[in-house]
């Protein structure tokens, strides 16, 4: 046996049926497509969002909200996420993201959600009042960048 000798099984491949061949070949005339109407003609059915012509819905209801241009995007860790990680000394949201838990590119948030076990220096953009109490308590420093 050859690969020139390779087939498909019997009945797998399907050839496709050549439709509008004249009336003899059983698909002719109106090639499968019943007869006349919008989907009978060239240029077939319309799009999903075509409502007979009708003012489309997306057109009727009215347009809402927008897009503030000037939002700033934060990185956001709780405290006690910083309690579980091994860090000694210095966090920041470099360190951060070299351990994949921030972007690098995004600025750092500090929450207050737990507690710290251990005094941390944290560098960040913002904190919120509650973590900034909680990081002095535990004898850290929290640092604005």
């Amino acid at each position: 046996m050859q690969i020139k000798d390779l087939k498909p099984a019997a009945g797998s491949r399907k050839s496709r049926k050549r439709v509008g061949r004249g009336t003899g070949s059983g698909s002719g005339t109106t090639a499968g497509k019943g007869t006349k109407g919008q989907n009978a003609r060239s240029g077939g059915p319309r799009h999903p969002r075509f409502e007979g012509g009708q003012m489309p819905i997306i057109r009727r209801l009215p347009k809402r909200g927008f897009t503030n241009i000037f939002r700033k995007e934060y990185t956001i860790v709780n405290l006690d996420t910083l309690s579980k990680l091994t860090f000694t000394g210095e966090v920041s949201a470099q360190s951060l993201s070299e351990i994949g838990m921030a972007r690098a590119n995004k600025p750092l948030k500090v929450l207050g959600r737990g507690e710290l076990s251990q005094p941390l220096v944290i560098k960040a953009a913002k904190f919120s009042k509650s973590a900034l109490e909680k990081i002095e308590k535990s004898g850290g420093t929290a640092v604005k960048v």
